[in-house]
């Protein structure tokens, strides 16, 4: 009588599962990628439209009457104000006075691309796929107190949309309204794969509800980069794809 199995019909099997357990795990890895992304950015949204609404609360400011360049911040004496230590209660109105004064846990990294936005080893600078949306920018960048990476545009002023405006395509686009408050929430900081997230097929841009958008939760279009645009009490998505990520459930 036979009993147990031979060594051949073990490694048999230990290969069959081997194959099976290639095939699957890089999907199942991508979807938890996927939900986690998504999760992630959902919170960092609400906590950057938290801060303009603190900051009306306490300040009576939002990103609307921003009307200084952070490099160009001004005290209440007239001193120049590096962006690191500008406060809203200084009179600087700058979005780095609105993430300093309500941002709890944050981080000032400087410019993005220098030395001083380091990559996840520490080493090296902190760069991304720039595909549709971001344009090659020198965004000025924050770390919330998650880990995530939060930047905006330098020229970033006046980013209010106005009464019975709607968020769109032309109001992003060069020349547009709200050309220089489109920055960007990187969900995991500068752990790869720091590139944008796109539509699939890559084909919708900047928000236009007249392009369809599919962000598949595998492959490469899911990325870990959304663009945002900063107006008045909100921080918006402004591209469909990140538009898609954050309205559709899990």
């Amino acid at each position: 009588m036979k009993k147990g199995f031979t060594l051949a019909e073990v490694l048999i099997t230990l290969g069959i599962i081997g194959v099976v357990a290639a095939m699957t795990i890089p999907t199942l890895i991508q979807n938890t990628n996927s939900v986690k992304f998504a999760s992630q950015f959902k919170k960092s949204i609400s906590t950057l439209s938290q801060a303009a609404l603190m900051a009306q609360a306490q300040y009576d400011v939002d990103y609307s009457l921003v009307k200084s360049k952070p490099s160009e911040g001004k005290d209440k004496d007239g001193a120049t104000v590096g962006c690191a230590s500008q406060t809203l209660s200084d009179s600087t109105l700058t979005f780095c006075g609105i993430f300093n004064n309500t941002l709890a846990g944050q981080t000032y990294y400087g410019a993005y691309g220098t030395d001083a936005v380091k990559a996840a080893n520490g080493t090296g600078k902190y760069t991304f796929s720039s595909t549709k949306v971001l344009p090659e920018a020198s965004y000025i960048v924050y770390s919330l107190a998650d880990g995530s990476y939060v930047g905006f545009d330098p020229n970033a002023a006046s980013c209010g949309l106005g009464t019975g405006n709607v968020l769109d395509a032309d109001a992003l686009k060069s020349g547009g309204s709200l050309e220089h408050c489109i920055g960007f929430i990187d969900v995991n900081g500068p752990t790869p794969p720091n590139a944008e997230v796109v539509c699939d097929p890559d084909t919708a841009t900047k928000l236009d509800p007249s392009d369809s958008c599919n962000v598949p939760k595998t492959g490469s279009a899911m990325g870990d980069i959304f663009p945002v645009v900063f107006h008045d009490g909100v921080v918006e998505p402004a591209s469909n794809a990140a538009k898609m990520v954050l309205t559709r459930g899990k």
